[in-house]
């Protein structure tokens, strides 16, 4: 870490004791500020990030339940966020695991679904937490259970030096060594009060900040930026902004993954504080209006799927609700979620192959089991390819 890049101590100094147990300087953030007045430029983006939230929220209260419609929208932002640390899956393979119902044996797809585990837990322990250490923790120790992190210590805060870099990078070449060990108290505890006091600042804001200061304090050995990236949503509930953690902002980020990570860097050297607010904001903008876009259009499908099927007695209700929590089902799927027979379920699955709303997707995993796709569904929850060169789990054929 060099430390003539760092030149504004707005938001942090470098610490260097050469002769004391750890010989390299690290950085050592500043509290986070209460206040934070904003170019004008800055402050507008600000204003369209907030407009678009209301108006994803306006929508989803409409719904009642939107976490329920957008779950394959969900498991495509679980998916981003682990892509952004190394995790190699396709969404169609992760949604084939959730669909198959059994034990998944592959550690990319494994890491997905323990990041879809600490999301749901997310919101369940807000109804007795704060989001304090003790809720992070708890996430994190969800996230790295069984996976190949699962040797950093999977829900305790680190007791060793980290650095940032390249996979092979040394404390010397590192271009971040986040706090040391032993400061890491304080900084915790005043992410905590900024979390969790009121504040006139607004929300957006206090995300872009609290996001940016958990990044920086780097308080575990890895899953850092999975757990922040998981906060981001949570903070978003506990600040009355949405019902649910629906803004799929790790997608954004993916996106532009090596700008996150410059304007990260850029706030504690030089202390680019409105470049990295205007960077988030911008991305609440597109993925708020991005994903209301995809409950109107999710919402008109079922709409009509319900419409197309009112006078069928047969298990094709159950599979239209299915689908829409999963695009990729077996018959086994609907033998579950609507407690039929093999035969009634592979019927139900048949009259929706050819009323169009569903083809079939070959054969996947060690079992071999057809899988069929709603592809208008699949079509209205991602961009990706339905079925890609990334597939981690199993074949078609």
């Amino acid at each position: 870490m060099k430390r003539e890049d760092f030149v504004n101590t707005r938001f942090g100094t470098i610490v260097h004791d050469p002769i004391g147990p750890w010989p390299h300087p690290f950085f050592l953030p500043a509290n986070l500020p209460r206040t934070l007045p904003l170019a004008p430029e800055t402050a507008s983006i600000v204003s369209r990030a907030d407009i678009a939230l209301g108006r994803l929220s306006g929508l989803a209260m409409l719904l009642g339940d939107p976490a329920l419609l957008l779950g394959p929208s969900m498991t495509a932002e679980a998916l981003s966020s682990s892509r952004i640390e190394g995790t190699q899956a396709s969404l169609s393979d992760v949604l084939s695991a959730r669909s198959a119902g059994e034990p998944i044996e592959n550690e990319n797809l494994r890491e997905v679904a323990n990041y879809l585990t600490s999301m749901d837990q997310g919101q369940q322990l807000l109804a007795k937490w704060p989001i304090t250490q003790r809720l992070f923790c708890a996430l994190h120790k969800t996230l790295l259970t069984n996976v190949r992190s699962e040797e950093k210590s999977p829900g305790e805060i680190r007791r060793s030096p980290v650095w940032i870099g390249s996979p092979d990078a040394t404390p010397q070449s590192a271009k971040f060594i986040p706090p040391h060990q032993d400061r890491l108290g304080d900084a915790i505890a005043d992410w905590e009060r900024f979390v969790n006091e009121p504040s006139e600042m607004p929300p957006v804001i206090r995300a872009a900040l609290a996001h940016y200061q958990f990044e920086t304090i780097h308080p575990f050995l890895d899953g850092n930026g999975r757990i922040g990236r998981v906060l981001i949503g949570l903070q978003l509930m506990i600040d009355d902004v949405l019902d649910a953690p629906i803004l799929p902002m790790s997608r954004y980020f993916e996106r532009h993954r090596e700008t996150y990570y410059q304007r990260l860097q850029a706030v504690r050297e030089r202390a680019e504080i409105e470049e990295w607010v205007q960077f988030f904001c911008l991305g609440i903008e597109q993925q708020a209006d991005e994903t209301a876009t995809r409950i109107r259009s999710l919402v008109e499908l079922r709409e009509r799927y319900r419409r197309q099927s009112i006078n069928d007695r047969s298990a094709l209700a159950s599979v239209i609700d299915l689908v829409f929590r999963n695009p990729i089902v077996t018959v086994a799927a609907v033998q579950r979620f609507a407690d039929v027979s093999q035969p009634t379920a592979s019927a139900a699955l048949r009259k929706a192959e050819a009323r169009g709303w569903l083809r079939s997707a070959g054969r996947w995993g060690r079992g071999g089991r057809e899988r069929w796709i709603a592809t208008e569904i699949w079509a209205a929850v991602t961009d990706e390819s339905a079925f890609d060169s990334q597939s981690a789990g199993g074949s078609t054929t």
